[in-house]
């Protein structure tokens, strides 16, 4: 259970330097629309969970500008840098932490790290890219990362050593798990060698699966993008007799894009997800009786499902235990199990992964990246730092770190977003013993 102290934002000293942005403050309070900086965004929301607390109850501190902040415009450099795999958004969150940085605060030295981590490295040779408003003017129309992005563990302490040559005061984090956990070691050697350099976060994960930030920049796009591929393969499967579209996923761990996609389209006879074990001794009758009687189905599977069908060993260079093809076994189970029933089957296979993951952001994600964006740049000029921002209750809010990595966001099979699939969809609770009568 999450307690008060979990929520406590770390912060580099008192804010004593009057802010650009104060004029916007001075009539401002706490209202349905807004959090003063005073007040706090409580953790829980629901009458049974307040009243299972005893003591403070846990909340979020609010985002957006303060009045006093810490680091003097005029005198900072900030570095950025993009991590991990690709997501839409990247582009958008570059573009709104520099024109923030510029126009409102008046910061005029910023730097780019490039591909990853390893631009923070001596020994890797990247050069960094000064950048400016003219620069980022139209980087939001383009998918991928101006910066270049790479996977992997780099060493903080060399890390930490450029942040110091450069005169980097605030670096911005745009990553997802792996990479806050990266952030968050920055964070410790820099408090190690009492510095004032502040670590601020703008957690980026396609497959939703960072907790305590609502959603990620970016998710809305790719299984918008992902709902394409199911209307092709609904489109097949509806055309020829035995037609079945099966459409795999990303979702190494947390099935949402598959989930939101599948209820997207209201087409999808079943959806697999990791967080549901698959009972392929169940599905497979399930799915042949469901196409007997309606002459086609559908099915999309997260990349993440079924794992344990498969033998898959080691890890990437990200420490991410490496998966099996899941959509590829299956697709060879049902045509296997077709073959020996007997039964007509035409089977079409898309998995679209790498097309979803490099386009650009959609306009409520262009949205969604420039308001996180914001939120960092006046938590960092605040001083905050170790932390990320996200939205929380339709409230943005500041996220310690630690928090952020402690567990990964996924879907609830007891929660009402699985509750909607099972009702679109109308595949059984499990596919055990109990619900094979059906097949």
């Amino acid at each position: 259970m999450v307690e008060a102290a979990d929520l406590l934002v770390r912060t580099l000293g008192e804010g004593r330097i009057d802010s650009p942005l104060q004029g916007l403050l001075d009539r401002r309070g706490t209202t349905e629309h807004y959090v003063d900086e005073a007040d706090r965004v409580l953790f829980d929301d629901t009458l049974a969970m307040v009243g299972e607390r005893i003591g403070k109850p846990p909340s979020f501190e609010p985002s957006g500008p303060r009045r006093r902040i810490f680091f003097d415009p005029a005198k900072i450099r900030v570095g950025i840098v993009t991590c991990g795999g690709l997501c839409p958004g990247l582009n958008d969150v570059i573009r709104g932490l520099v024109l923030e940085l510029t126009s409102h605060y008046g910061v005029s030295r910023i730097v780019g790290f490039r591909n990853g981590y390893r631009g923070l490295v001596a020994r890797h040779g990247h050069d960094v890219i000064d950048l400016t408003p003219a620069g980022v003017q139209h980087v939001n129309e383009q998918g991928g990362t101006i910066l270049g992005t790479s996977r992997g563990n780099q060493d903080p302490v060399e890390i930490v050593d450029c942040l110091d040559h450069l005169g980097v005061n605030i670096l911005f984090v745009i990553g997802g798990d792996g990479s806050m956990r990266g952030a968050q070691r920055i964070a410790q050697e820099i408090t190690a060698r009492d510095r004032r350099i502040a670590v601020v976060g703008v957690p980026k994960t396609i497959d939703n699966d960072i907790p305590w930030i609502g959603h990620s920049f970016g998710f809305q796009t790719a299984f918008g993008k992902a709902t394409e591929s199911i209307r092709a393969a609904h489109t097949e499967a509806m055309a020829q007799p035995g037609g079945v579209g099966l459409v795999q996923l990303m979702g190494r761990h947390s099935g949402f894009i598959a989930c939101y996609a599948a209820l997207a389209t209201n087409d999808a006879d079943y959806v697999l997800i990791p967080e549901v074990p698959v009972d392929l001794g169940g599905f497979l009758p399930h799915l042949r009786q469901r196409v007997r009687e309606r002459g086609h189905a559908l099915v999309v599977v997260a990349e993440g499902a079924g794992q344990e069908y498969l033998a898959a060993d080691g890890a990437d260079a990200s420490g991410n235990r490496l998966l099996g093809d899941f959509g590829i076994y299956l697709r060879g189970r049902v045509l296997s199990d077709f073959a020996t029933a007997g039964q007509e089957i035409n089977l079409k296979y898309i998995d679209p992964s790498y097309v979803i993951r490099s386009v650009p952001a959609n306009p409520y994600d262009s949205v969604y990246c420039l308001r996180l964006a914001q939120a960092a740049v006046h938590a960092a000029m605040a001083g905050r730092t170790e932390m990320v921002v996200g939205s929380w209750r339709n409230r943005f809010v500041h996220v310690p770190i630690p928090l952020t990595v402690a567990s990964r966001n996924q879907v609830d099979p007891g929660g009402d977003l699985w509750m909607s699939v099972l009702e679109a969809t109308g595949q059984p609770t499990s596919f055990a013993v109990p619900d094979r009568a059906a097949a």
